[in-house]
């Protein structure tokens, strides 16, 4: 996720899944800003920084190293996780392609995050606790294979962290590798990731 969030739609919390999901339809957000949904608010999120943009190419760069051809990589698709009421915009999510050539009209509707293979958050500094708490909790409880945390800010150094075998609502396996260092990306992309060039 990118910089902390610069604007807050506060919903009742007593307020439907629904509607807080309407209203997210209905936003009309700066280009290169989203917004997402999290703990009864809409969140808008305004474009990363550039450090940030250049870890998330390198590391959509490993990816097409090892994609199978059913399989897309996408920076801006919402994914929902309705049992919580959250709606997340990650920094790349992996699913199936037919997913997103699918549906009617000109909806921006988010899919669900059952349906992810893998996703990955790259944290900036006024909101990592988001990416390592809120998100790790929430891609866990949704299922999702494999959860790449990119963490710039990481209290013991940046660091690349791959949580994978979601059980629980938790992710019961974990790889952590200091910047400068490679990490495993498992099936379906069998690829190393290299955070050599990922700038601190």
């Amino acid at each position: 996720m990118t910089a902390a969030m610069a604007e807050r739609v506060q919903m009742s919390h007593d307020g439907p899944w629904e509607l807080l999901l309407e209203t997210w339809r209905g936003l009309d957000v700066p280009e290169g800003w989203h917004a997402e949904i999290d703990e009864d608010q809409i969140n808008v999120v305004p474009p990363p920084h550039r450090h940030h943009n250049h870890i998330t190419e390198g590391v959509q760069r490993a990816l097409y190293g090892g994609l199978p051809q059913d399989l897309g990589i996408y920076q801006t698709l919402g994914v929902q996780i309705a049992a919580l009421e959250r709606l997340y915009i990650p920094d790349l999510v992996v699913l199936p392609r037919e997913l997103t050539s699918s549906g009617t009209g000109d909806t921006n509707d988010p899919v669900d995050a059952a349906e992810a293979l893998l996703v990955v958050e790259v944290t900036s500094k006024g909101n990592a606790n988001i990416d390592r708490v809120r998100k790790l909790r929430a891609y866990a409880q949704a299922l999702i294979p494999t959860y790449v945390l990119v963490d710039r800010f990481d209290p013991d150094g940046p660091a690349c962290t791959v949580f994978t075998l979601p059980e629980g609502g938790v992710y019961t396996n974990t790889q952590r590798v200091p910047f400068g260092e490679a990490v495993h990306l498992p099936e379906p992309f069998d690829v190393k990731l290299d955070t050599s060039d990922f700038p601190a």
